[in-house]
């Protein structure tokens, strides 16, 4: 589809990518990552030592060297999924690794190039069907943004620039989005979800959101929320004092642990750091981990998908639950990795790309190398624990 020039994301001056400026929703979020000073990584900070153990930086070597291993010469480990390719660079982005540069500067270089390449005139980023097109466009979005936020390349700039546009332009009169790349309107919080860490990327990386496209969306995630028992659009008042979650679609008989965690990335990364839901729905993702937590077996505990969000809505919250439940979930990815030498899988979890990607990814996020991870609300954990 053409390009809308009302809706681009606002920049200053050409070359338009390669600039930066402060956005409103940047201003909200207490600034860029770029103007908030380094990361404060776990090995520089003797308060965040816990965050991380040998057998867990283990893991992750581990990890990282098997995704090396099975990457194959055209980088998308031969998957269709944009999306896929995407979380497989992360991993690595996660970790401080560059396209280009160092250890395994190769890998993700090779495969960001997988994804940049396929970009549609449109700025559409999914090659696998109509039906994946907004899961897989806001994924590797998020992604891009992230890589851009950390190289400047030349090369994502305006690939990263059409995709956002993109975004922008398929936003429904609801403030959601389909996963056909269409402005028809929201169908679930999982699309949202890929949306909200798309547009926050953006910002992130030194793009300009449009004020009303946050303020939609905001509103709409909320819907999805819903109390025990009751009708969701009853009082706020009233829905305080009960239980209650997000849900895949607003009925609260569809309520996942993803769509709990997600529902709290959402107003995270909207900068809703006080809004009533997210301890809720902490307490939901905590309860859960815990019950994991003291199961044997060899998988990870959670799909794949569930894990990319709990993670990041523990981190992104920060304080006890971070404290309490990252250790719990942290030592069950290591205790479940591949590990029988001479095994093809050796290194891996479950010998998926996504699900070792995930887990190298959440290894990896003490290290706070990501844009979306060096600022934002872990104050709250510095504060509490500082001695």
């Amino acid at each position: 589809m053409p390009a809308d020039p009302a809706l681009r994301i606002m920049r200053m001056s050409a070359p338009l990518y390669a600039l930066k400026r402060l956005s409103w929703l940047a201003v909200c979020l207490g600034g860029l990552a770029a103007c908030c000073g380094p990361a404060v990584r776990a090995e520089d900070d003797p308060r965040f030592l816990w965050e991380v153990t040998p057998e867990a930086e283990q893991a992750l070597s581990r990890g990282l060297d098997y995704l090396a291993r099975s990457q194959g010469p055209n980088g998308n480990w031969n998957a269709q999924d944009l999306g896929l390719v995407s979380m497989g660079a992360l991993a690595y982005l996660s970790d401080g690794h560059a396209p280009g540069r160092g250890m395994y500067g190769t890998v993700v270089e090779k495969a960001i190039d997988a994804v940049v390449s396929k970009a549609k005139p449109s700025g559409l980023l999914n090659i696998n069907g109509q039906g994946r097109d907004m899961y897989n466009h806001g994924l590797s979005t998020f992604v891009l943004g992230q890589a851009y936020g950390m190289t400047n390349d030349e090369r994502v700039g305006p690939v990263l620039d059409r995709a956002l546009s993109l975004i922008i332009k398929c936003q429904g009169p609801d403030g959601g989005w389909d996963y056909a790349a269409h402005p028809v309107g929201g169908h679930d919080l999982s699309l949202a979800v890929m949306q909200a860490k798309a547009l926050r990327s953006a910002v992130d990386s030194g793009f300009d959101v449009p004020p009303a496209v946050i303020d939609l969306a905001i509103k709409h995630v909320r819907r999805y929320y819903a109390p025990a028992e009751g009708d969701r659009n009853m009082p706020e008042d009233a829905q305080k004092k009960m239980p209650g979650q997000f849900t895949y679609d607003g009925n609260y008989g569809r309520k996942t642990l993803a769509m709990a965690a997600a529902g709290v990335v959402c107003l995270q990364e909207f900068a809703q750091y006080d809004d009533w839901r997210i301890p809720k729905n902490i307490e939901v993702i905590e309860a859960a981990i815990q019950e994991m937590a003291g199961k044997q077996g060899a998988d990870p505990g959670m799909d794949a998908y569930t894990m990319y969000y709990v993670a990041q809505a523990l981190y992104q919250v920060g304080g006890e639950p971070w404290r309490r439940s990252y250790p719990l979930l942290r030592d069950r990815i290591v205790r479940t990795q591949v590990m029988a030498q001479g095994n093809a899988q050796f290194g891996s979890w479950q010998g998926d790309l996504y699900m070792t990607s995930v887990c190298c990814f959440v290894l990896a996020i003490p290290n706070r190398y990501l844009p979306i991870l060096q600022e934002g609300k872990i104050d709250s954990l510095r504060d509490q624990f500082e001695r």
